[in-house]
């Protein structure tokens, strides 16, 4: 049968635009089907309605939804439509993907995450597995995606410092806020030792790409100089530019047809005008997002995976996981501080880049007899977006608040201090009741069955949350930061999902090998998130970027291999 593409990839995102990058730039011919529209620069203004207040860059939900299982405090769960909710569990349908709308804090995961059951044991109710693959594996594209993408930081050394494999990031660190000397001045007297963290942003110019603006508007916004290091201005462009690689945004992805063999033949699509269309490759790799990527797999039974793609051994769907964790912060008010340090945390736009690992791996009796791992606190400024803050001011004792009261309460509050965040990040364990289905009745605007998504999490995920948020509450308020507070939630960040397809050495209880191929179908890999058994304690960009370029090797082994075009 003759092909359209060597490569067919589904999706433009932190796992597909580096396979398309890799493979474009070794000579094979790559299409990148994107739901999404395609935006450049010019498109990403600050603005606060559109980046919160509207789908602007995800779906509206009247078209697009899910179906979303909360547990109902009796046993049982309630399954409630975010059409009907408003509870939006989307983040980034566009040519990118979410990576976009990045903060880019980019650590790598430890040895340790992908040992997590072998280094801490079993525990009651959650699926733990180790890794098929270790740190070493993945360490040369961690090292390799710093360059791509243009990484900025320090590797400064401290007690959880990974192994490198080059002394230094390619860029220096971005311009940083002076409350980054206050963190570090205040860990000194504590004996911790700050993690100057590693940025996806550019504090120079770099290939092309323009430096950071620094308008503070970063994290859930668009980058309109480049500097921010997404899929589509790192990968997807620049594969683009080798004139080997097609995109057709507005293109969702209906099914896969596959043959008796378990190999995928075609992608059946939507063009941008709404018209069906087919395209055969060679090899064909998912990259959607850890759920859409499993519902996908899900809505293409063939004669070989009549339960879906992937699913012989039931195992698609199952295992998702988020990053659990919480925030928590503390004000300084400007009255107390003197003029020099006023000034200092008046500035708007720099980065703090401070985040605490020392607990990463808590050595804590009273917390457990031995070692148990723990997680990451990155410190960062109170978003400058004034949209939650005048919404959160716009009532009293529960009722509205309107007129001249109101806007006194705006003008303290934008007026008389500032608040430095904190954000936790710890490890949400996979359990049997947090996976993706397809919901039975409900169906999107293309007449696709729904995500039916189940969202259980384990207590010790929370267990683990609160110990890491009253750490970063002890650092406040050593630096005499007032009204210090933090929360530990069970509710998942739609922006950090991974795991649903997860690989492993065994099909029985994995739906990928180790190269992340779909078992049972030679020509069919995934390579977003999904694939990962475990999160670890650190966002996912990082790691999604290094195992895609890992996947893209393994892809162009199989590419030449003798009479595999058929």
């Amino acid at each position: 049968m003759a092909q359209d593409f060597d490569v067919c990839v589904i999706g433009s995102g932190a796992g597909g635009g580096p396979v398309a990058w890799a493979l474009s730039q070794a000579g094979y011919s790559v299409l990148v089907l994107e739901k999404g529209p395609w935006f450049r620069e010019a498109d990403f203004a600050k603005d606060e309605l559109a980046c919160c207040r509207r789908s602007h860059y995800t779906p509206n939900l009247r078209d697009e939804q899910h179906v979303l299982e909360d547990a109902d405090g009796q046993g049982g769960w309630d399954a409630v439509p975010t059409g009907e909710s408003g509870r939006d569990f989307w983040n980034g349908s566009l040519v990118g993907g979410s990576s976009n709308l990045m903060s880019g804090f980019f650590h790598r995961m430890k040895p340790k995450d992908f040992r997590l059951l072998s280094e801490y044991g079993p525990i009651a109710g959650a699926n733990l597995a180790d890794w098929p693959i270790d740190y070493a594996d993945l360490e040369p594209y961690f090292t390799r995606v710093e360059s791509l993408v243009g990484v900025s930081g320090q590797a400064r050394p401290h007690s959880q410092l990974e192994p490198r494999s080059t002394p230094d990031f390619p860029l220096p660190p971005t311009a940083e806020h002076p409350v980054a000397s206050w963190i570090d001045q205040t860990c000194e007297r504590l004996g911790l030792t700050p993690v100057r963290v590693a940025r996806a942003i550019l504090p120079q110019p770099y290939q092309g790409r323009d430096v950071c603006s620094y308008s503070g508007y970063c994290g859930s916004y668009g980058c309109n100089t480049a500097a921010k290091g997404s899929a589509r201005v790192a990968f997807i462009e620049p594969a683009l530019a080798s004139g080997r690689c097609q995109l057709r945004p507005n293109s969702p992805v209906r099914r896969l047809i596959s043959d008796a063999k378990g190999r995928v033949r075609e992608a059946e699509y939507l063009d941008a005008q709404g018209q069906p269309q087919r395209v055969r490759a060679q090899v064909f790799v998912v990259a959607c997002q850890a759920i859409e990527s499993v519902r996908l797999l899900l809505a293409s039974p063939g004669p070989a995976h009549d339960q879906g793609l992937g699913n012989n051994k039931g195992q698609l769907g199952r295992n998702l996981v988020f990053s659990a964790g919480g925030a928590g912060g503390g004000y300084f008010t400007y009255a107390k501080l003197d003029p020099v340090r006023q000034a200092q945390l008046r500035l708007l736009g720099p980065f703090v880049n401070r985040a605490l690992q020392h607990w990463y791996e808590i050595d804590d009796p009273a917390f457990a007899p031995g070692p148990a791992k723990g997680g990451t606190i990155e410190f960062l400024m109170a978003h400058p977006n004034a949209i939650p803050l005048a919404r959160s001011a716009a009532s009293a004792d529960g009722k509205p608040l309107w007129g001249l009261p109101l806007k006194r309460k705006l003008e303290r509050w934008f007026s008389e201090d500032r608040k430095l965040s904190f954000e936790v990040f710890n490890d949400w364990l996979p359990n049997d009741d947090c996976f993706v289905r397809l919901d039975p009745a409900l169906k999107d605007r293309w007449g696709m069955p729904v995500a039916r998504v189940r969202l259980g999490a384990h207590p010790h995920d929370l267990r683990v949350g609160r110990y890491l948020a009253e750490q970063g509450e002890r650092v406040l308020r050593e630096m005499g930061a007032d009204w210090v507070s933090s929360s530990v939630s069970a509710a998942p960040p739609p922006n950090l999902v991974a795991g649903g397809c997860r690989f492993g050495t065994d099909p029985a209880h994995s739906v990928l090998d180790p190269d992340c191929r779909v078992w049972g179908a030679e020509n069919l890999f995934v390579s977003d998130a999904s694939f990962m058994p475990t999160g670890g304690s650190v966002p996912y960009t990082w790691t999604i970027y290094a195992n895609a370029l890992r996947v893209a090797e393994r892809i162009a082994d199989q590419l030449v291999v003798p009479n595999f075009r058929t």
